[in-house]
């Protein structure tokens, strides 16, 4: 039978069960939380994107006037206002912060770009000014670069990310993964959009150079109308750690598990 821990706990454990293990072994295995993070990590990523779509069609494809973003509490502003690519637009969350579906953002985001989102070749800058979400700060740059050929696909390629969660530990992330657009594509709306990121890698390093790669083992499905990936499954390796994040089987919701050595841990996003 599985038996379920907090992650953190976990690594702990796994300690116990090897004669060998010494106090830095532990320690270093503790500090592996980057698991952890790097789901909550993934979940802001396609938030950011998600906001990144939304501002494209509300002002670029439907374009709706106002400072008012459909499905968020933030509001956007074109500087400089302009009818021709480059566009950049900004998407304010205030310096207290707004909440929308249980999730509070501070500060902004400046999304850049330079053609609509559905040309092949165009790309969206998604940058981060200072930027939060539930009390974890968040830097970095997302490109979303349509890649299609000729199914609608793109690549996500995030630099500089820089993650420091509510108790001050800091996590860099980079990495760059290929997503195909599996469902809405005839449609004039991006609710019933699914999106299956198919493949790629990710890095999260914790400040002590404690390191992880995250690889897509099963495709990360991602609908619209949800915040987060609900299904799939990454590839975790570390100098101590090797096992699978599985995102569940389909449920809108911030659960995972971490699965290592036939145990499985619980991971909220």
């Amino acid at each position: 039978m599985k038996k379920n821990f907090y992650l953190s706990a976990a690594f702990t454990l796994t300690c116990f069960l090897f004669i060998s293990c010494t106090k830095e072994d532990s320690l270093s295995a503790t500090d592996n939380s980057s698991v952890v993070a790097s789901a909550s990590i993934d979940a802001v990523n396609e938030m950011d994107i998600q906001t990144g779509a939304q501002v494209s069609f509300d002002k670029l494809t439907a374009k709706k006037t106002g400072k008012t973003l459909t499905n968020s509490c933030g509001t956007v502003t074109m500087d400089p206002t302009t009818t021709t690519f480059p566009k950049t637009f900004y998407v304010d969350f205030g310096t207290t912060g707004c909440q929308t579906n249980g999730i509070t953002r501070k500060g902004k985001l400046k999304i850049t770009f330079s053609n609509y989102i559905t040309e092949t070749g165009s790309t969206m800058t998604v940058e981060r000014i200072d930027y939060s979400v539930n009390g974890n700060k968040v830097a970095g740059t997302i490109v979303y670069k349509n890649t299609t050929t000729p199914v609608p696909q793109w690549t996500r390629t995030v630099t500089n990310g820089i993650f420091t969660d509510a108790k001050g530990d800091v996590y860099q992330n980079a990495g760059s993964y290929t997503i195909k657009q599996t469902a809405g594509v005839s449609t004039l709306t991006l609710t019933d959009n699914t999106y299956e990121m198919i493949e790629g890698t990710h890095t999260v390093t914790k400040q002590n150079d404690a390191k992880i790669t995250l690889t897509v083992l099963e495709p990360l499905v991602k609908n619209f109308s949800c915040d987060y990936v609900s299904k799939g499954k990454l590839k975790v390796e570390s100098t101590l750690l090797n096992g699978t994040i599985n995102y569940g089987n389909g449920d809108c919701d911030n659960k995972g598990t971490y699965t290592q050595n036939g145990i499985e841990f619980p991971i909220t996003m």
